[in-house]
């Protein structure tokens, strides 16, 4: 497939992961105009110039065409160079202009639903939405460090040309920092059935960071309290991805939380 020019907004970014093409990369998962899924690859985010690093809930213009190497239907590569940032989705009248993007992502109830449909259409994006959050574990990641080979992918392109950025420009960028923890969600879906998954959403590695810094011993405390118990009053949805290599293997890559609808607004929307 050629290269063709797409409206997308984007709804999920993972935290970065070394790379030994692109430095560092994250998974970048958004829905176009025309309502049709995308997972964006490769997108080595903090690399890009300050007008095209976007945000959740905003809108980008790229060219992409279908990935060659990955055959799961969502997946494209994205032409960095051709990135445009456009305006944000706002959430007024609680998340209406949100959640009329929100209705047209394939979505389920139960884990085992979202399992049978990929199974059936090879659907690698999703929402899952749990009857309710039960838990979070957090948990000390398998290894505390970055690898001798993770640091030499993080570090070798200092100092020498690129296609994204010019070497002094690169030298400012601090080397990605590695999360100590790996977090999990345990929830109960509306079969009764009791699901954990793993949580790589760049804004909960951001917000553990940030509990880390501000309250040291107290952290997990805290970061237990702003990503389950504030979200336990929201109108919970995760966006799941599974793996390249393990398409078995479901990740939650975003999380979508809009407020609980009062009756007023949920008849006016729905």
């Amino acid at each position: 497939m050629a290269l063709q020019r797409e409206r997308i907004l984007i709804l999920a970014k993972t935290y970065p992961s070394p790379s030994a093409s692109y430095i560092e990369t994250s998974c970048v998962a958004g829905i176009n105009a025309n309502g049709e899924m995308r997972r964006l690859f490769p997108v080595p985010f903090r690399l890009l110039e300050d007008d095209q690093q976007f945000s959740k809930w905003q809108w980008i213009d790229a060219r992409v065409e279908k990935a060659r190497g990955d055959h799961r239907p969502e997946s494209f590569r994205i032409d960095i160079g051709t990135l445009a940032c456009g305006e944000k989705v706002s959430t007024h009248a609680e998340w209406q202009p949100r959640r009329e993007w929100i209705r047209r992502i394939p979505q389920f109830e139960a884990f085992s639903e979202l399992e049978n449909w990929s199974g059936a259409t090879k659907g690698s994006l999703a929402l899952l939405k749990p009857r309710e959050l039960t838990g979070l574990s957090i948990v000390a990641a398998r290894k505390a460090e970055w690898s001798e080979e993770e640091i030499l992918k993080l570090t070798r392109a200092r100092g020498q040309g690129s296609l994204l950025t010019e070497p002094e420009a690169r030298n400012e960028i601090a080397m990605l920092q590695k999360l100590p923890c790996d977090f999990y969600y345990e929830y109960l879906c509306a079969d009764g059935s009791s699901i954990r998954h793993k949580i790589v959403d760049w804004e909960a590695g951001q917000l553990y960071r940030r509990c880390r810094r501000d309250y040291g011993s107290d952290c997990d405390e805290v970061f237990r309290q702003k990503l389950l118990g504030l979200m336990q009053a929201k109108d919970m949805m995760l966006l799941m991805g599974n793996q390249h290599r393990f398409q078995n293997q479901w990740l939650i890559i975003s999380l979508i939380y809009p407020p609980r609808q009062t009756p007023t607004m949920q008849g006016a929307l729905f």
